[in-house]
C-alpha cells in the first residue's frame, strides 16, 4: 500500500466511485424519537456494491459538481480509497450552512483517519465559501454517526425540511466551522 494522498476531484472522476467498497457489518443504528437519539440493534451486512446505488451516487456527484460543489478524494496510488462531496447550495435559516452530500471510505481503508482528513478539506472549502457550519444528513449507522460526532457533530436543532423529506431516517447533524 502506498501513501494515501488527498486531492480535489473533478466531475470526470465520477467513474472512480466504483472503487468504493461500501460494505460493512451494521451492528446498530440510531433513530430519532421526540428529539432523542435512540439505539436499535441491527445485526446485518450491508453489501459492497449495488449497481442502482452506484448509478444514483454518480448522478448526485455529477450534479453537485456541475453546479459548483466540491469533492475531495483519498487515493492509494490509482485506487480511490474514500471521497466526500460538499454541496453547492447554502442551507439553514441564515443561509450559512453547506451540506456534506456524500462521504464514503472503502471498507479496507476505514479507521485510518481518511474520513476525518476529507472532512477537514471540505470544511476548509466551506469556510472559504463563507459557511459557518456543515449540515449533515447522516446514515443512521453507528459508524457514520460516530464519525460525525468525533469531529464535533451535534444533533441539528432545526432539521432541513427538504433533506428530511428525502431521507427521513437519517440523523441530521451540524458541525460548526
Amino acid at each position: 500500500m502506498q501513501t494515501i494522498v488527498n486531492r480535489q476531484m473533478t466531475i470526470d472522476d465520477a467513474e472512480r466511485l466504483q472503487d468504493i467498497d461500501r460494505s460493512e457489518y451494521i451492528d446498530l443504528i440510531y433513530e430519532m424519537r421526540g428529539g432523542e437519539m435512540r439505539e436499535i440493534a441491527a445485526g446485518h451486512e450491508c453489501p459492497a456494491r449495488n449497481a442502482d446505488l452506484l448509478d444514483r451516487m454518480r448522478q448526485r456527484y455529477r450534479d453537485e459538481l456541475s453546479r459548483g460543489g466540491t469533492a475531495f478524494g483519498a487515493f492509494d496510488g490509482e485506487t480511490l480509497a474514500g471521497f466526500g462531496v460538499l454541496a453547492y447550495r447554502f442551507r439553514g435559516p441564515e443561509q450559512d450552512q453547506l451540506q456534506i452530500d456524500l462521504l464514503y471510505v472503502s471498507r479496507g481503508y476505514r479507521r485510518r483517519g481518511i474520513a476525518t482528513r476529507i472532512m477537514n478539506e471540505l470544511g476548509r472549502t466551506a469556510i472559504g465559501r463563507g459557511a459557518k457550519s456543515l449540515y449533515i444528513s447522516s446514515t443512521e449507522t453507528r459508524s457514520a454517526v460516530s464519525l460525525y460526532r468525533s469531529i464535533g457533530g451535534r444533533i441539528a436543532e432545526r432539521v432541513d425540511p427538504e433533506l428530511f423529506e428525502k431521507e427521513p431516517k437519517d440523523i441530521h447533524m451540524i458541525v460548526e466551522l
